[in-house]
């Protein structure tokens, strides 16, 4: 059983929505997603222009995960979309399996 990396790419058209949505995730969709069943996220702000961010996610196995797509995804894309609307921010997903991992 492996892990699941999931991500989620944000790019935005101004720094000022890219402010508010960085609080929004902060101040409590990071939680929700954890509630959710991830185990660890991270941000990564992008070195590149355009303004963009990677919100990275790892759950525990592919049935936590498929249960947060089923359980909680659609309700807190819809929030997202709501508060940050295209063409503010365009977003890009994507995941698969943790084959390897080596920290020190």
């Amino acid at each position: 059983m492996y892990m699941i990396h999931y991500e989620v790419t944000a790019t935005f058209a101004d720094d000022h929505t890219a402010h508010r949505w960085l609080a929004w995730l902060r101040d409590g969709h990071i939680a929700e997603v954890v509630r959710g069943g991830a185990s660890r996220a991270r941000i990564v702000c992008l070195d590149e222009p355009p303004r963009t961010f990677v919100v990275l996610y790892e759950f525990a196995s592919r049935e936590m995960f498929d249960a947060y797509l089923r359980e909680h995804a659609p309700r807190l894309r819809e929030e997202g979309l709501r508060l940050f609307p295209p063409p503010n921010v365009t977003y890009a997903r994507r995941s698969g399996d943790v084959l390897w991992t080596h920290a020190e």
